[in-house]
């Protein structure tokens, strides 16, 4: 037998043997088991079912799709913040994992920061599928359908806001300093956290039953989601690093594309995208579950930094500005 063969067989021999697992039951598996596929490995064909439109306009599927593609670059960002969060694994040359390492490696950071980054760029520059991508008398007709459903109530973009700062960076601005250089508990910040305004009944200011809904359903899971990350979001995590890896430039330009990805970009292709379907000559349509969208995306109003010690004081008075002005209004 060839002696790759023999090693091989040996190394699995000692995988199950710690696991008080016998090979030769496996190995009669593997002889039994049929071939992988492709469709069966994806799941294509269950993810292909997941789509149940509300009405019978044709655009209300692209509208639903989207927004399932966006939950799933969620997910895949959310893998990331897990692994600098756990400081990355350790993995042996042959596959092996044995455990997290005790200190993160600034390039390891950098990449998995990177990583994300890539996935919001992928979104931010498909987003024109839901700008030019629907017909808007067919979106303003099926829209009426969803209420309250709102894109505000995704709990996996929270989750990525909550993972990359520290949490008094999500607190509403406007009473954010009441809280600064305070070791006030997560669940007091939380009731200032910033989204709260953005879902609010634009002419009584009460909450929206959009945003009820979504405490009732997330409020606690977000809550121990930022206790768990006080020492582990990226702000933490960067800040733990011996001080010349905390000079390390492509982790710095990483942090602040990141920043930028999820504070400027990502917000203002929604407000793009609003202005086209919810702006009209003499009023602004509310957006479904009645969010004030008008205030909400803009990050000039949100103030939302997730690193403002990267940024100038002129940077971020300006915070934005500069994307509204080429991107809305179309000002070069």
């Amino acid at each position: 037998m060839d002696a790759k063969i023999e090693q091989k067989i040996k190394l699995l021999e000692e995988k199950y043997a710690q696991m008080g697992q016998d090979l030769d039951s496996y190995l009669d598996g593997l002889l039994l088991s049929n071939y992988l596929t492709y469709w069966d490995y994806t799941q294509v064909e269950t993810l292909l079912t997941l789509q149940n439109p509300k009405t019978d306009f044709p655009d209300e599927m692209i509208f639903i799709m989207y927004h399932q593609i966006t939950e799933l670059y969620f997910k895949l960002s959310l893998h990331e913040f897990e692994q600098i969060g756990h400081n990355g694994p350790n993995i042996l040359p042959n596959g092996q994992l044995l455990g997290w390492k005790e200190k993160i490696d600034p390039n390891f950071f950098a990449e998995r920061v990177m990583r994300i980054n890539r996935y919001f760029e992928a979104l931010t520059k498909s987003f024109e599928i839901m700008i030019n991508g629907m017909e808007k008398e067919q979106f303003l007709r099926y829209r009426m359908a969803l209420l309250p459903a709102s894109g505000f109530q995704s709990a996996q973009y929270r989750m990525i806001e909550i993972c990359s700062t520290d949490f008094i960076n999500l607190v509403d601005k406007d009473v954010r300093a009441n809280f600064k250089g305070k070791d006030t508990d997560i669940r007091e910040l939380f009731q200032n956290i910033y989204w709260n305004k953005g879902a609010t009944e634009l002419a009584s200011g009460k909450k929206t039953l959009t945003l009820k809904q979504f405490e009732k359903k997330y409020s606690e899971k977000f809550i121990t989601l930022a206790n768990e990350y006080k020492t582990k979001n990226l702000w933490a995590k960067y800040k733990a690093l011996p001080e010349p890896d905390q000079k390390n430039g492509n982790l710095i330009n990483a942090l602040k594309q990141l920043d930028v990805n999820v504070n400027i970009n990502w917000p203002l292709v929604h407000y793009k995208s609003a202005v086209r379907y919810l702006q009209q000559n003499t009023e602004d349509i509310a957006a479904t579950g009645g969010t004030n969208w008008q205030k909400y995306l803009p990050p000039r109003f949100q103030k939302r930094i997730f690193y403002p010690e990267l940024w100038t004081k002129e940077e971020t008075e300006d915070w934005g500005k500069g994307w509204v002005e080429t991107n809305v209004f179309q000002q070069k």
